[in-house]
């Protein structure tokens, strides 16, 4: 169902929040399609599509959840340097 994506749910039963902080960034750099460095929106869109290929991809309500939840300065965008691995606690 639209809107109905709860990141630490999601990321306790896909056992993300159980990985070490290497294995978060190596998950991070598998999103981050054009390799900036940061997960931008449009990454995150499609987000669920990365674990699972019949996953549906997040609405736009769900991506700018995601985004401020895990956007800790507030650019945008979410670094590899360790500000996506709040939201998987």
């Amino acid at each position: 169902d639209p809107d109905t994506f709860e990141p630490q749910k999601f990321f306790q039963t896909s056992g993300l929040s159980k990985m070490s902080a290497s294995q978060v960034k190596d998950v991070f750099r598998f999103i981050d399609n054009d390799q900036s460095g940061y997960l931008d929106e449009e990454e995150l869109k499609f987000f669920l599509q990365k674990f699972e290929s019949s996953a549906r991809e997040l609405t736009e309500s769900e991506t700018k959840s995601l985004m401020a939840a895990a956007d800790n300065d507030g650019d945008g965008k979410i670094g590899a340097d360790g500000t996506f691995a709040p939201v998987l606690s």
